[in-house]
């Protein structure tokens, strides 16, 4: 045997494997292994044991080609040929791993897999290798690096595994289920049940899983459900191996005996296209193992536990001449493998020996086998050998070079002494919020590490822009500490606390006193609200995208026209994009683009949210301009008109921001090429040059505009790829300019910041000061800014970290040019306001919105806004005439503050850092109109058709109204609704034991239902959709919604299924109308919708029946107290609980005479709220009490 290689510090089994290997004493000692070897009396010798030169392997028979050590002593419990390499793997009963290259079985790579299980099974992937312990999954790179670890539960028993393909594993054993897990993702992905004891040994073909059970069953199972096909009981006992082949199963096993088990001579051989046995082939050997080699015939390799080994066909007779043997070290062989080229064959005894038998002299183990990687050899000079046990040996015997210089083991002392790192401070705001009970103290987890963890290095280095990992943040809404350097509090990023009641008592007027709306941030993908709102407070956008409508399910520009809508209505009170978002997140390109982000990587900003935000700028302006290029009339809406800003071809969107260019290519071969082309905004391109002198915005923003590079191109004329020079002229300005700013590395940051000082030096020396003479700059500057100049100087403080224009002027030159400059307050002083537009083709661009990317290290920053809101806006708002001003706002999600003008173009870039610019033209809205035509019309609620295939006219609920019935503004309407959930809510305990809501759960309408609310139809439905969704639902709720599994699905739904927008245009209508809502709990209902509806318009019975500082009370208690009504039984049901509604309304103005006596029905409330006390607010269970559903207005529906 060869044991070269082996790990010394295996000596340790020597003594306990033998007293000494002396083929006396051991008579299962092979002795042909032991010539030529020098035993030491003590102990085994650890040097190799050389296989005889001379091997003689004849052709085409097997035979023992080489034997080695895998681990002195310890038993082999698995070996598997490498599918990929030319690598035998070997796994012992002490959980060490072992492989061996080639057909001279060197060692390659040795290594502890678990420190006290067994390895039971090993598989070969095409990077690594797998190995199954009792309760542990591992993957190791084939030199012994961790993949991954994955521990199963410890009451796991796991005897075997099968690949079903490259990503998916199945890991069976002694309990009641198989375990499917995905390799890519290291997960359970299902949970397989089978009968106990379980699966010891699975195969699979083309057809079936077989999975072997320790009862002596062999189940067929199907390939994609798992499901049992077929069972054979092969033996009475127990199994031991079985392999399949073709259309063959061939099993061995144990039969019980009087005496106990005993192993079976006849093999169970079964026929799987007739799914029965055949006649048994009897062997003459005890089988434990059973292979097919399939060469020339199927046949057989059945091998006992003792060394016998048998050849024979499965359907023939076993003849005693086919047997050889194997010589193992140890009295028994403890498994078997054999290679994909049925070339070699590999045994493994209970002593740690390896045997392997070929059938050629030189096997490959694979038909295609890679080429193995291997260790670089220590290359080293040839050295004479030091004994160091030897005290006076001269270490002069090793050469070194005669140098003056410090030699690398000459540490200075500062190195060299024992400095333990120290423990990282406590976070100050631990210390400042901590509360101590005696001497314990508990403070909040402010979330600025992982649990249970330290990072080694306190100092990250920059390597991107965005870690900005040097900034230090206070908590949000925590007041600024003197020591740190803070984010401004209004920049902060915020967070809505959630509380018992949601956000019913969570107070948004703290955050915005303005009576503009904010935009809510806890919902997927709610990065982009920043620029939601520039969109809106551009005055042509917003009434452009108000008169839009078409018939696509998911159109993003009927979407944001519905939300500009309820930005319009409210007043103060902040809104949600989330149907916005929804249909957002179903665009193909969106997903393409890399702008959904999952929920982790938002709320950690692992995103880089400056790049993101200027993709998602310029996707938005491509995808409104594709939707308002579709000027078909709508089919399912016919009330929706054209716009009416165009009729022709080209999109409105594409006259305001697209800008016409003239793209030319010129070879140097004197050939050019020019072709026409738009581009709807523009980013920035900063000159090489980075040295400290003055360069205007304008320069950079004519050289990003007018580009000219060099690059590789196709020229016709030389007919092939060339060096070209590219140039861009523009033909035509847009309206508004729009520019994404590249801002994402430290190089572009440091040339903002240089600019910024050197015009702030500049604006200093302009007024009369010196940079330098700091004492001058900042007692004499008041003085600077006298009357007699005529304009105002700026403070110091408005002049730092400035270097953008409010205003820009462009004039198209004659030749095709673009000159660009600043424009300032002294140019408008000085030509006059109306000097600008005179000459043709000039026009001067104003500052309308800054986008910026805050930069927080604790909360993974933001985006906010800095925009210049027009009178037209706060006129609508205040609800007065005359209002002339503009007024520039920060808007941080549902944070907006009025803020100074100089503020949206300063940019500290250690935390403020620009992303996207918008610059609109003088007096642009008098190119447009603004008018707002309504696009919704009546015969949005007329029939339509259901997208269900199962939906039948007798399964209808609702009947449609008539012309006659249209509704009128002061109506009444019962209104319902049901939900699903898609998000399950995340919440934690608190240090005090209260539980705190991190992220509500994300719901999505499942239902909605509309009553009539008077007329001879009162309490019939004239709307009664069900929601059709393609996000996953997690939750149907069904015992308060009535929703059901399959009730969204539209192929096997029985129910008038529509999509969320054409139900949200019916509601919409009857807003627009003026109609009033009767319904309970209608605040989270409208919510959910996404609607907006004025307050004068809810008529809620939750408040009707309320009083101050007390309780809300169930729909379900009031029906029984005020109308002796049963109802929400089983399930809730929108119907029921939408006329129950309206019932109570008529109920309340009977009890409270129209509202003329508040004070007799305060006493009818004061005895709700004492009978709802004694009982506990349930409702009692009589018998034959009915419930709406039942009376006869429901009849009537039937009936109609």
């Amino acid at each position: 045997m060869n044991f070269e290689g082996l790990d010394p510090g295996l000596a340790e089994y020597a003594p306990a494997m033998h007293s000494a290997l002396d083929p006396v004493l051991d008579a299962h000692l092979n002795p042909s292994l032991l010539q030529n070897v020098e035993l030491d009396p003590e102990g085994v010798a650890l040097e190799a044991l050389p296989v005889q030169e001379s091997v003689h392997i004849m052709e085409g028979v097997y035979s023992e080609l080489h034997s080695v050590v895998a681990e002195v002593g310890v038993p082999v419990s698995v070996s598997h040929f490498d599918l990929h390499e030319e690598m035998l793997w070997v796994g012992s009963h002490g959980g060490h791993a072992t492989s061996f290259f080639g057909p001279a079985l060197e060692r390659y790579s040795s290594f502890q897999v678990n420190g006290s299980d067994d390895i039971r099974q090993i598989q070969s992937l095409e990077n690594g290798i797998l190995f199954l312990t009792k309760n542990n999954l591992k993957y190791m790179a084939r030199g012994g690096l961790i993949i991954f670890d994955y521990l199963l539960d410890e009451s796991e028993d796991m005897h075997s595994l099968l690949l079903t393909d490259s990503s998916t594993l199945l890991v069976g054993g002694l309990q009641n289920h198989i375990l499917e897990i995905d390799l890519n993702t290291v997960q359970e992905t299902q949970k397989y049940a089978v009968e106990t004891p379980g699966v010891t040994i699975m195969r699979q073909t083309n057809r079936f899983f077989f999975c072997g059970h320790t009862s002596g069953k062999i189940s067929l199972r199907d390939l994609r459900t798992f499901k049992v096909e077929h069972e054979f009981d092969a033996f009475s006992g127990s199994l031991s191996d079985f392999d399949v082949h073709g259309n063959l199963l061939a099993t061995c096993g144990f039969s019980s005996r009087l005496t106990g088990l005993a192993c079976d001579r006849f093999l169970k051989v079964y026929d799987l296209r007739m799914m029965r046995a055949i006649t048994p082939l009897q062997v003459h050997v005890d089988p434990a193992f059973l292979r097919f080699i399939p060469t020339y015939t199927s046949r057989l390799a059945i091998i006992s536990q003792s060394g016998q080994c048998q050849f024979c066909e499965p359907t023939g007779l076993a003849n005693p001449a086919d047997i050889f043997h194997v010589n193992p070290v140890g009295p028994l062989l403890m498994t078997f493998d054999v290679s994909a080229s049925k070339q070699a064959l590999a045994f493994g005894d209970s002593e740690g020996c390896v045997h392997l038998w070929t059938d050629s002299p030189e096997p490959s183990f694979n038909p295609y086998s890679r080429e193995t990687e291997f260790a670089l050899p220590c290359l080293v000079d040839s050295l004479p050998p030091l004994d160091w046990s030897q005290d006076l040996l001269p270490l002069s015997l090793i050469p070194v070079p005669l140098t003056t210089d410090t030699l690398l083991s000459d540490w200075p002392v500062a190195n060299s002494a024992p400095a333990p790192r120290r423990a990282p401070p406590v976070d100050a705001e631990i210390l400042r919020t901590m509360k101590k009970v005696g001497f314990i103290g508990y403070a909040p987890n402010p979330r600025t590490r992982l649990r249970n963890q330290i990072p080694y290095r306190l100092k990250e280095s920059d390597s991107e822009f965005d870690s900005f990992s040097q900034v230090t943040e206070s908590p949000i809404g925590r007041e600024e500490e003197p020591h740190l350097h803070m984010v401004s509090k209004k920049y902060r990023k915020v967070t809505i606390k959630y509380s018992k009641l949601g956000l019913e008592d969570f107070d948004f007027k703290h955050y915005n006193k303005t009576l503009f709306a904010g935009l809510e941030p806890h919902i997927p993908n709610a990065y982009c609200n920043c620029m939601i709102q520039v969109l809106y407070f551009l005055e042509p956008v917003r009434c452009l995208i108000q008169n839009h409508l078409c018939q696509k399910e998911f159109c993003l520009a009927c979407e944001l026209g519905f939300l500009f809508h309820m930005l319009d209505l409210s007043r103060g009170d902040p809104c949600q994009g989330s149907n916005f978002l929804r249909a957002f997140r179903t665009i193909p390109e969106a997903s393409a683009l890399g702008l959904i982000l999952a929920d982790s990587d938002e709320a950690s900003g692992k995103g880089s949210l400056a790049r993101l935000i200027q993709r998602w700028n310029r996707f938005i302006l491509t995808q409104l301009h594709q939707d308002m290029q579709e000027l078909e009339v709508p089919q399912a809406y016919r009330g929706a008109g054209s716009s009416s800003f165009c009729s022709s071809g080209d999109s409105v969107i594409g006259q305001l921001f697209s800008c016409e260019m003239e793209n030319c290519s010129l070879c140097r071969c004197g050939s050019e090429t020019v072709r026409a082309s738009s581009t709807l905004l523009f980013t920035l391109s900063y000159p090489e040059d980075k040295t400290g002198k003055n360069c205007d915005f304008a320069q950079v923003l004519k050289r990003s505009i007018c580009l000219e590079q060099n690059t590789q191109a196709w020229c016709d004329n030389c007919e092939k790829y060339q060096p070209t020079i590219q140039t861009r002229n523009i033909r035509h300005l847009p309206d508004i300019l729009v520019i994404n700013c590249e801002v994402n590395s430290l190089k572009e940051a440091d040339f903002w910041r240089m600019q910024a000082e050197v015009a702030f030096k500049m604006a200093i020396k302009k007024h009369g000061g010196d940079s330098k003479n700091k004492e001058f700059a900042l007692a004499d500057w008041k003085e600077l800014g006298s009357p007699e100049g005529m304009l105002m100087c700026p403070s110091i403080e408005e002049l730092k970290n400035v270097w953008l224009p409010f205003s820009i002027r462009m004039k198209m030159t004659k030749n095709k040019g673009l000159d660009v400059c600043n424009w300032t307050d002294r140019n408008e002083m000085q030509w006059g306001p109306a000097r600008a537009e005179e000459e043709h083709g000039v026009y001067v661009y104003d500052l309308m919105a800054t986008v910026v990317h805050i930069l927080d290290s604790r909360t993974g920053g933001s985006l906010v806004a800095h925009i210049k809101v027009g009178e037209t806006y706060h006129q609508r708002k205040e609800v007065s005439e005359g209002v002339t001003h503009q007024q520039w706002y920060l808007f941080n999600d549902f944070l907006i503050e009025p803020i100074d003008k100089h503020e949206a173009v300063q940019f500290d870039m250690n935390w403020k850092v620009p992303a996207i610019l918008y610059y609109t033209k003088r007096n642009l809205n008098s190119k447009y109109n603004l008018n707002i035509n309504n696009p919704i019309k009546a015969s949005v609620l007329m029939a339509e058709a259901s997208l269900a295939r199962k939906q039948r006219k007798t399964h209808t609920t609702f009947i449609p109204l008539m012309l006659n019935e249209l509704p009128q503004v002061g109506d009444l309407v019962g209104l319902d609704a049901e939900f699903v959930t898609l998000n399950e809510e995340e919440a934690e305990l608190r240090s005090d034991g209260t539980k705190s809501t991190i992220k509500p759960s994300q719901m999505s309408v499942a239902r909605i239902t509309c009553v009539r609310g008077q007329g001879p139809n009162e309490g019939i439905p004239f709307i009664d959709d069900y929601i059709s969704t393609q996000e996953q639902v997690v939750d149907y709720l069904t015992q308060y919604s009535g929703i059901k599994p399959g009730d969204l699905d539209a192929k096997i739904s029985s129910k008038h299924l529509t999509t969320l927008k054409s139900t949200y245009l019916k509601l919409r209508f009857l807003i627009d109308i003026g109609v009033k809502f009767v319904g309970h709990g209608l605040q989270k209902d409208f919510r959910v919708i996404n609607l907006m509806v004025p307050k004068e318009q809810v008529l809620d019975t939750v408040y009707l029946f309320h009083m101050p500082r007390k309780r809300m009370i169930s729909l379900r208690f009031l029906a029984w107290y005020f109308l002796d009504l049963k109802i929400q039984g089983e399930t809730h049901d929108s119907i029921e609980d939408a006329r129950t509604a309206l019932q109570l309304y008529r109920k309340y103005l009977e009890l409270s005479k129209d509202g003329t006596e508040p004070e007799s029905f305060h006493k009818v409330l004061k005895g709700l709220y004492e009978k709802g006390r004694k009982m506990d607010w349930k409702v009692p269970e009589p018998e034959g009490q009915t419930s709406p559903k039942n009376a006869a207005v429901f009849s009537s529906v039937l009936a109609l």
